[in-house]
């Protein structure tokens, strides 16, 4: 079977030489005379396989325009040389700067279209990734059984090689570790191989005594080829950590769309105390859904000692929290503890230290007027049976009254940015399908441009009024809680079958994914399971190009610190998988809304087609419509065309530069001049 597989293979190869042989020269000729236009957009050859779909999920996310074939459609365009090429104003023009497959011949032997495709990629110096095929000399690698390996590869140590660290993978600090994230299944299977010649390893895992292939370049007949040998998903960490590199190789490092790993966490409710967790009653005296609670509330407040230490941790991690206070609820506190309140006096000193964002005054409830006696609570209604609302004045005082309390602090902060307590006066469903009717002419009255909102609620940014959403990301850090074992038994009561004491939650809806099999230890089980899921939770959104923050409260920086561990382990997983040429990106809310405001604008232009981007050579064109910025990555050296002069292009970032950039002054495109 081997030997027919090589006939076969050699056959194809034959033909496809055969075809360029007839169609290329022509192409070469005229391309030599006239440089190509390359349009700055990927095709994507589709047959439905995870690996497709976690490119294009890239692609897509960092705003690469992208054309998606379809392979099991009986609709879809056959690929040939009208489809690939034509010309434009007399110059030829390539449609595509790179071809993603799902393995190196998905249309079958001596296909017409990977011919069509093997002469294109010839003629224009297009790249093919690979997206998951097996190792054989067919893409450049010996066959498992000499040298290599095929199986599961859970918990495997990768390695970025020399020529990958100097290649599209730089960003990288040399670790690629594949996940195993449970013992009972398997979730990742692969191939490794010897490279044969043509074949250049951009990483590679330890076989027996040697080393052996997962991720390479192959060049041969005029071709290069991106060659993956594993399987993967577009959330696993190891396709997460590739993808920058896959898109930067497939497009020659010139691409619309950029990416950065952002991070940024939010402490809600500082100055103000948070009710504590009861592991006799399973819920939280002073919460009007915890029957029996009465009088025996207890809250949870940092210390001055934990303001110290939260201050130093920043110093320590080189990363900066942000403070979302609530002035008037600290003063509350204050007169009810004998005028003395040593926390706020610690964190005012510490101010320049933090990142501060309003939360209102008192934190209350900006929604409907809240009946509490039932369970869920309703909104009220008035004699005529409409809902009432808090009002625009009642709001706006929130507002206004926590950015004086600020004022009067000497604390420093962006009044365009809130969250609102709970975030509430946004629509809170079933009870409150709309916002709040108040709540939109209260923000334009204190001039805040952005809201945060719950990303598990509301993941896409919409608009209030005149204010647009911030959706921010949960983390499983529960807010009443400030022990280790406080976190665990919540955790447990939540997660655990009716038979374990549990609430039985996973047994109504068993595709929650955090459910348990049997109660965790409270002594070691946040530390050693809790801590470790929400890490890579967290630094999966990190790795993803996702700006969203993440949020909090003060409670988990007061008694043992339940957040620390979480923030540590994502950071330094983080600094240990990346090189320092691609640091975090730790913005403020006000950066995270503009840059989603950007790309809503961006994906509704390429959804109605009206950007137009190609290179001629080292000359870069992009036309987007008017008030639209185009985000773009170029290599270093890379200069941006100016009437008079050019200037250097974008910011640096992973090793190449990106911006969201537009026309200059008086001029109707993005003009770039790439380096020689």
């Amino acid at each position: 079977m081997v030997n027919k597989n090589r006939m076969n293979r050699l056959a194809a190869v034959m033909a496809a030489a055969a075809l360029v042989s007839v169609a290329v020269p022509a192409a070469t000729a005229q391309a030599a005379a006239t440089p190509p236009r390359i349009d700055l957009k990927v095709l994507v050859v589709d047959d439905g396989g995870s690996s497709v779909e976690a490119i294009t999920a890239e692609l897509r996310d960092t705003g690469v325009p992208f054309t998606r074939v379809q392979l099991g459609s009986a609709t879809r365009p056959v690929i040939n040389a009208a489809f690939l090429s034509d010309t434009v104003d007399g110059r030829p023009r390539a449609k595509y700067q790179g071809v993603v497959l799902p393995n190196e011949n998905p249309f079958g032997e001596g296909s017409a279209e990977m011919a069509a495709l093997t002469a294109y990629e010839t003629a224009y110096g297009i790249r093919q990734v690979d997206a998951y095929t097996w190792a054989h000399p067919g893409v450049g690698l010996e066959y498992t059984d000499n040298g290599g390996y095929s199986g599961q590869l859970d918990g495997t140590q990768a390695a970025v090689t020399t020529a990958g660290k100097a290649g599209p993978f730089a960003y990288l600090g040399g670790q690629v570790t594949f996940e195993d994230n449970s013992a009972l299944v398997p979730e990742s299977y692969g191939y490794m191989g010897k490279p044969r010649p043509g074949y250049t390893s951009f990483v590679d895992a330890p076989v027996g005594s040697g080393r052996a292939s997962l991720v390479g370049e192959y060049v041969h007949d005029g071709r290069s080829e991106l060659v993956v040998t594993f399987g993967y998903n577009q959330y696993q960490q190891q396709f997460r950590l590739l993808a920058r590199g896959i898109v930067d190789w497939l497009t020659q490092g010139v691409h619309l769309g950029q990416s950065r790993n952002y991070f940024a966490v939010h402490v809600d409710d500082v100055f103000a105390p948070d009710a504590r967790w009861n592991k006799e009653l399973n819920c939280t005296p002073g919460d009007y859904a915890c029957p029996g609670g009465e009088g025996q509330e207890s809250t949870i407040r940092m210390s001055a000692a934990d303001a110290v230490y939260a201050a130093q941790w920043q110093t320590s991690k080189n990363f900066k929290l942000d403070m979302l206070f609530n002035g008037g609820a600290g003063e509350e506190w204050k007169a009810e503890n004998g005028g003395v309140d040593a926390l706020t006096a610690q964190l005012v000193a510490d101010r320049a230290k933090y990142r501060w964002m309003n939360h209102t005054y008192t934190h209350p409830f900006l929604g409907c007027v809240q009946d509490t006696t039932t369970i869920p609570w309703t909104c009220t209604k008035n004699a005529q049976g409409a809902i009432q609302y808090m009002s625009r004045a009642e709001i706006s005082a929130q507002i206004r009254d926590n950015n004086n309390w600020a004022a009067s602090k000497g604390i420093t902060l962006d009044r365009s940015e809130l969250v609102t307590g709970e975030h509430s006066g946004l629509k809170t469903a079933p009870q409150q399908p709309v916002d709040n009717p108040n709540l939109a002419g209260a923000l334009a009255d204190n001039g805040v441009k952005w809201a945060g909102s719950d990303n598990s609620r509301e993941p896409a940014q919409r608009a209030i009024g005149s204010t647009l959403t911030v959706p921010r990301h949960p983390m499983n850090v529960y807010y009443n809680t400030g022990t280790n074992a406080e976190m665990a038994d919540e955790y447990n009561w939540i997660y655990t079958s009716r038979a374990h004491g549990g609430s039985g939650v996973c047994e109504d809806n068993p595709a929650t994914s955090t459910c348990l099999p049997a109660p965790l230890d409270v002594n070691t089980g946040y530390l050693n399971h809790i801590v470790p899921a929400e890490a890579r939770t967290a630094l999966r959104h990190v790795l993803a190009n996702d700006p969203r923050p993440h949020y909090v409260h003060q409670s988990n920086l007061a008694e043992d610190r339940t957040l620390y561990p979480v923030l540590n382990q994502v950071l330094d997983t983080y600094r240990g998988l990346y090189a320092p040429s691609a640091p975090i990106v730790n913005q403020s809310m006000k950066d995270t809304g503009v840059e989603l405001q950007r790309r809503a604008a961006w994906d509704k232009a390429l959804a109605d087609g009206k950007v137009t981007a190609y290179r001629i050579g080292n000359d870069v064109t992009i036309k987007a419509p008017s008030g639209v910025v185009a985000p773009v990555t170029a290599p270093n050296g890379t200069k941006k065309q100016m009437l008079l002069g050019s200037s250097d292009f974008g910011t640096a970032y992973a090793g190449n530069r990106s911006a969201w950039t537009g026309p200059e002054l008086l001029q109707s495109a993005v003009r770039l001049k790439l380096p020689s």
